[in-house]
């Protein structure tokens, strides 16, 4: 039976005997050959070839790495090798073995002289266990077999979802917290003092919305908008910002515990990646010489370069979106549908969030030519210095992308957090676009609702439509290429025996039809949970919701993933690991980020200081009325400017309504007669500055005693580690006490 365990399996066309992609092929399975592969050819609609490494690769493999203390000289100190170090040894050799052509297995790809390489999915108990007890979708809130994952796909991937699943349970509590938030503010959905002002507003009357045949409007027309508003904009939303800095700070301590807890237990504490690739290559090939470090500022001014062009790019996108909203406001106001005109604001906030939904998945194909770029760039020594390890050119690749996909995800939420409302002027001297549409104002109530919309609308496009496609494209891709498979010739004369079929034939052919695998399908995985934790953290001052779709779409995710991986891709090529990589830098650049944007939320988006400014600078209880008085009574008022009609620009046509009344408001702190700042918006202005440099100072020292507090690693692991050095030092003891003099 030890015959039919095949490492490796090659695919390749049918080509001519003695074409060009014949010979390649021929010499490339020659070289393996030499090195003592055993190898086995399947005819089909393909050509298949299985290969299975010599016993002595992996011996010369246990002996390199084994730990120096221990090397004994005894056969019987050579065990049995895991499976997944088995494939991730054969794959090296595979795609480190030249030609006499100087050609590699990924250049003979790209001519097509092998279609594609890959391990086996074998049918194994292991297989059963992780089919049975993760890769279903009836197991959805059963723990995760994360030993069995490791035994299987290798550690990177099993370190992925123990972190994925680390993750998920502690959104629970940011989920709770995020409910309460809500339930908070609901209970002052008909109570809030502000809200209740807006409602009665109805002598109150606002300047027109756009410039041509727009009426002037009541403001009480905006009373469920403005309780809306009021729902999410209050004092617990600052206490709920300040408990999602802790929280991401917490998570990261908590995450680097069980990781050095998980690393400790699989013996990869004192693991180095750059160890084991030169091992590799050294079995490989005997004469290796390791590739020194080299730097290239050329290499480095060039990526600066290309990454300013992509940001640029991306504001260009951003701005093409604010084009968009500023037009739609005004075609949807001038709307003789009734639903449209009344609601125009909302349905352009909507759309918008829509187009910014699309804008995000064409950018994420764009992203994948891009990395193919990245990837070629990196292939080029004579252009740019190639990274010297695979950890160090994914490290490279991954903060890219990420940056890249950040921009595209995050540009038109940031205009609406905080330039939305701010740089349109006032009326008769809006800032206008091409110098025909305005641009778009705050709601009244304020801007974070729109902010509310839009993350509410990405996030649940991406979470629906974007995980359908997601689990829908692979399985519909593998239906397809099972129906490809023609149907087996059978011999219809009579007395002639058929050929009994290859055992391998079967088991290479299923796997065949499952879709293709590379070393950046991780990546990919990482990137839109990394992302969707960014939307979790940065703006959740607006969206207390973001935790709570984050929880249910991570539950959805694991199992999704694992009937892909399991189910509908080939087997991945199983690699180590002792933690998350590049990843745990980006998750503490979004921490810090996301301290700095929800004080920013607070500070600018929200109302949260106008209002606290009104009620001890100018409300009613500053003159000591204070009896059974709300102190932020007549805010509204307050915070409403003076607009003389007269003043308006030449082209402004509004219709005739409230004509007699030549004195209109809008929502600003302007004097009445020349429309310059009054001095209350230089209070609020220095206030909001006060607010957002005292929240991040707290929540950052937060976060820095949070992290203190938190060991990285258990006392339980610090003393294993330390037993384990102290017991194999006493062991080397022993073999020097003999020689003692």
């Amino acid at each position: 039976q030890n015959e039919e365990k095949w490492d490796f399996v090659l695919v390749s066309d049918i080509h001519e005997m003695g074409s060009e992609k014949e010979i390649k092929r021929k010499k490339f399975l020659d070289e393996l050959s030499k090195k003592g592969f055993t190898i086995k050819k399947i005819e089909d609609t393909k050509l298949f070839y299985g290969v299975r490494a010599p016993q002595h690769i992996f011996w010369k493999y246990q002996c390199l790495l084994r730990n120096p203390n221990s090397r004994q000289r005894d056969s019987a100190a050579y065990q049995d090798v895991p499976v997944t170090t088995r494939i991730r040894v054969v794959h090296f050799i595979l795609q480190n073995t030249v030609t006499s052509d100087l050609e590699k297995l990924h250049d003979l790809m790209k001519k097509k002289v092998f279609e594609a390489a890959f391990p086996l999915h074998k049918k194994e108990q292991i297989t059963e266990i992780l089919k049975k007890k993760w890769a279903r979708w009836r197991v959805l809130f059963n723990e995760q077999p994360i030993e069995e994952i490791r035994c299987y796909f290798g550690e990177k991937v099993a370190l992925y979802f123990a972190w994925l699943g680390w993750y998920t349970y502690l959104l629970i509590f940011a989920a709770l917290a995020g409910l309460a938030t809500i339930a908070a503010g609901a209970t002052v959905f008909s109570s809030s003092q502000v809200s209740k002002e807006i409602c009665d507003a109805n002598n109150t009357i606002m300047c027109p919305l756009c410039d041509q045949n727009c009426s002037f409007w009541v403001l009480s027309d905006t009373c469920t908008y403005a309780k809306v508003t009021h729902m999410i904009d209050n004092e617990a939303t600052v206490v709920f910002a300040i408990f999602m800095a802790i929280w991401a700070t917490v998570f990261l301590e908590l995450w680097k515990r069980e990781r050095a807890t998980v690393a400790t237990s699989w013996d990869l504490y004192g693991w180095d990646e750059e160890e084991e690739e030169l091992a590799l290559q050294l079995i490989n090939n005997s004469q290796h010489e390791p590739r020194p470090y080299q730097h290239s500022y050329f290499r480095s001014t060039i990526v600066l370069i290309l990454a300013v062009l992509m940001i640029m790019v991306l504001i260009g996108i951003a701005h093409a979106l604010v084009i968009y909203r500023a037009v739609a406001m005004a075609l949807f106001t001038q709307s003789e549908v009734n639903l449209l005109s009344k609601h125009a604001d909302t349905i352009a906030v909507m759309t918008g969030a829509v187009l910014h939904y699309i804008t995000i998945i064409i950018m994420t194909k764009v992203r994948s030519h891009q990395g193919c770029l990245a990837r070629f760039l990196q292939g080029q020594p004579p252009l740019l210095i190639k990274p010297r390890t695979f950890s160090q050119r994914e490290n490279n690749f991954t903060v890219k992308i990420f940056i890249f996909q950040f921009f595209t995800n995050f540009s038109s939420l940031i205009y609406i957090a905080f330039f939305l409302g701010r740089i349109n002027g006032h009326p008769g001297h809006y800032v206008r676009i091409a110098g025909h549409w305005r641009l778009e104002e705050c709601h009244p109530s304020g801007c974070i609702t729109d902010l509310f919309i839009q993350m509410a609308v990405i996030m649940l496009l991406k979470q629906t439509i974007s995980n359908i496609m997601e689990y829908l494209i692979p399985w519909i891709s593998h239906q397809l290429r099972k129906k490809k498979k023609p149907p087996k010739k059978r011999s219809v004369m009579l007395g002639e025996e058929e050929e009994a079929e290859d055992p391998c034939k079967r088991q290479w052919l299923k796997n065949y039809e499952l879709n293709e695998v590379n070393v950046f399908s991780l990546f990919n995985e990482y990137l839109e949970i990394v992302i969707q934790y960014s939307f979790t953290t940065i703006f959740v001052a607006a969206f207390p919701l973001a935790p709570l779709l984050a929880l249910i779409n991570n539950v959805i995710e694991i199992h999704m993933d694992a009937i892909k991986m399991m189910r509908l891709r080939r087997r991945m090529v199983p690699r180590k690991a002792k933690d998350i990589g590049i990843w745990l830098q980006v998750l503490e650049a979004i921490g810090t980020l996301a301290v700095i944007g929800n004080g920013l939320v607070i500070a600018i988006t929200s109302d949260f200081i106008p209002v606290q400014v009104y009620k001890y600078m100018y409300s009613p209880c500053t003159r000591g009325n204070r009896t059974g008085m709300d102190c932020s009574t007549g805010y509204i008022n307050n915070s409403l400017s003076v607009f003389h009609i007269r003043d308006f620009e030449p082209h402004t046509k509004v219709l005739p309504e409230f004509n007699g009344v030549q004195i209109k408001e809008y929502r600003d702190y302007r004097n009445a007669d020349d429309y310059t700042y009054t001095i209350q918006f230089w209070h609020v202005f220095a206030a909001r500055l006060a607010f957002l440099i005292l929240f991040e100072h707290v929540a950052l020292c937060v976060k820095l005693i949070a992290a203190w507090y938190i060991p990285d690693v258990p006392q339980k692991v610090k003393n294993q580690i330390l037993m384990e050095k102290h017991n194999n030092l006493r062991n080397g003891l022993r073999w020097v006490e003999p020689w003692k003099v």
